[in-house]
């Protein structure tokens, strides 16, 4: 989630003083956009020492007064109902960029151990608790408030998974509205170019151009989802 997009969804969904939460949260981008939008925003975070982190950034980059509108709360997304219990049924926006780990995947001790926001994504990966977090996230939002998921379709067992229909599917169980797709360009743009930056794994698998191998992939852009709550739904509000 960068700046830019997060500033953009909090402005165009939500009004000055109204709260956002952010669940699967890796960085303090949504909740300083939040902040110094006039906005209240609170984050999911299970993880103490990536939590410290996040916090001594936004103490460090805003003042003291608008770094004071954003808090985190130790739990993880499923659980996003009871721990924002004082919150249910308030909160303006949901924003979710939900980890895109293959199904099948594990990751590595020592890889969990170094990267504190890759073990948080790790623990919190999963379509269970994926399933979890959006029924907590109905409990949370008020009638109207929206929710957004941002996404990136992957390559896995040399098949495109792509987890945007199965989201909007899921959503419209839980009776959400879905509002609309929105394509989130993630490199810079120069005239009518896209200016990708591979990493070193990117460079060591670049072939011939007269090869007939697949070139290497490189993600340029994420899918956002964005849903809103219907104003009243009998039988549905109950469970706030």
């Amino acid at each position: 989630m960068g700046h830019r997009l997060a500033h953009h969804l909090i402005s165009t969904c939500t009004e000055p003083g109204d709260l956002v939460a952010e669940a699967y949260t890796t960085d303090e981008e949504t909740l300083a956009a939040a902040a110094s939008l006039g906005r209240r925003a609170v984050a999911c975070l299970p993880d103490f020492s990536l939590a410290r982190r996040i916090r001594g950034r936004l103490d460090a980059v805003l003042p003291h007064d608008v770094a004071v509108m954003a808090v985190l709360r130790p739990c993880r997304p499923d659980q996003m109902a009871r721990g924002l219990a004082d919150q249910l049924g308030r909160v303006g926006l949901v924003i979710a960029g939900p980890p895109s780990y293959p199904r099948d995947e594990r990751a590595r001790p020592e890889e969990t151990r170094r990267c504190p926001a890759c073990r948080t994504g790790f623990w919190m990966a999963g379509e269970d608790r994926f399933r979890a977090f959006m029924a907590a996230a109905w409990r949370v939002l008020r009638p109207g408030g929206h929710l957004a998921v941002v996404t990136t379709a992957r390559h896995e067992g040399g098949r495109l998974v792509d987890p945007a229909p199965w989201i909007v599917r899921h959503a419209a169980g839980l009776r959400f509205r879905y509002v609309q797709h929105v394509i989130a360009v993630r490199v810079p743009v120069a005239g009518d170019t896209l200016v990708v930056q591979t990493d070193p794994r990117g460079l060591a698998e670049l072939r011939d151009v007269r090869s007939r191998a697949l070139p290497p992939v490189a993600r340029v852009h994420a899918d956002v989802c964005l849903f809103t709550k219907p104003a009243s739904h009998p039988g549905r509000d109950g469970d706030r």
